[in-house]
């Protein structure tokens, strides 16, 4: 069974007996990422009508989107449920989609012989990026209903969010972050399917998250704090209007309480859909609650608790006490650092 995140997190990847078909879907949506792009005017008949310039973003590239992204397990359910009560946001289940798409477009930029195979076809990086936002665009706009703002809660996209931000230039990301050692405790105990990840191993996993969370950590920080806002678990948890408000007004929308009681709208009528596959769907329908913050206290091997700092140093990167046993999320909850952009020399 597919669960919450087969797409690769890093490392050597799936075994090989599981890559032709991926490769073969992974071919099927290339295909029809090109063929979307051409009936959306691409490539019209000769004679038709006047093509347009070759390197004319699509239409649609323009839209103000919200991506809702992090490693799983970090609050990115939430979030995007709390979100879908927004009157004027529509964010949507899962697709698992769009990460593919762009992991396709990395691996092909990665091997010399793809690329050069690409540029000897005539396509270009402004024909495989129209073509790329087409299909993305296809994906986020008619999986759900119509709104003022459309969302994307794919939490892997933000691996790549400084290209998706390429794609969408008006796009905005929230980068959801929760102490490692909760995620990690949720993935192993709610047995969430990553690439990579040894659900036997605490050790291991949280040696995973840490690369996992470090390479979004960058990403959000290239995109700089008007494009890329940090948003802690526990502050989300601990205080929802404060930090909802700050959300709010990252992504220039209008404060509405009904972002505070997401519960209430779960399968409604332009309220929050949910899906059966997806494995936060169960804890969702609740109202916003503080049972996860602390499940993993007294849970973790004696060992990987005496090495955490080591095992996971983007602990204190966040904010996080790697010592704390239980922790004082209170005092997280309170500050609230976002990653800031590198100082360059004028």
């Amino acid at each position: 069974m597919v669960t919450s995140n087969d797409v690769e997190l890093g490392g050597r990847g799936a075994a090989m007996a599981g890559r032709g078909a991926r490769w073969r879907l992974a071919a099927a949506l290339a295909a029809g990422a090109l063929l979307l792009w051409a009936w959306r005017g691409g490539a019209r008949p000769a004679g038709a009508q006047l093509r347009r310039q070759l390197d004319a973003p699509v239409e649609g590239r323009e839209l103000p989107l919200i991506f809702i992204g992090g490693v799983p397990r970090s609050g990115t359910t939430l979030m995007r449920a709390m979100l879908d009560a927004h009157p004027d946001v529509r964010c949507g289940q899962e697709t698992r989609v769009v990460p593919r798409i762009l992991q396709m477009r990395q691996h092909w930029m990665r091997s010399p012989k793809e690329s050069v195979r690409l540029e000897q076809a005539g396509v270009s990086k402004s024909v495989l990026d129209n073509a790329i936002a087409a299909f993305c665009l296809e994906v986020i706009v008619r999986h759900g209903d119509t709104a003022a703002r459309l969302c994307n809660k794919d939490p892997l996209v933000l691996k790549m969010g400084t290209y998706v931000l390429e794609l969408f230039p008006n796009a905005k990301f929230l980068f959801m972050a929760r102490d490692g050692r909760a995620t990690v405790h949720s993935i192993i105990t709610r047995k969430v399917t990553i690439t990579g990840f040894d659900l036997t191993s605490y050790r291991q996993c949280l040696t995973k998250w840490n690369h996992a969370v470090e390479m979004m950590y960058q990403q959000c920080k290239a995109m700089g704090t008007d494009k890329c806002l940090l948003v802690r678990y526990e502050a989300l948890v601990l205080r929802p209007r404060e930090t909802m408000r700050q959300v709010l007004e990252f992504l220039q929308l209008p404060w509405d309480e009904a972002v505070l009681h997401h519960e209430r709208y779960i399968n409604q009528p332009n309220g929050v859909a949910l899906s059966n596959v997806e494995r936060s769907s169960d804890q969702v329908v609740r109202p916003v609650n503080l049972d996860a913050l602390d499940k993993w206290v007294g849970q973790i091997p004696a060992d990987v608790r005496a090495d955490m700092a080591e095992l996971a140093p983007m602990l204190s990167v966040l904010g996080y006490d790697p010592w704390a046993n239980p922790p004082r999320y209170e005092a997280t909850a309170d500050a609230a650092p976002a990653p800031a952009p590198d100082k360059r020399p004028p």
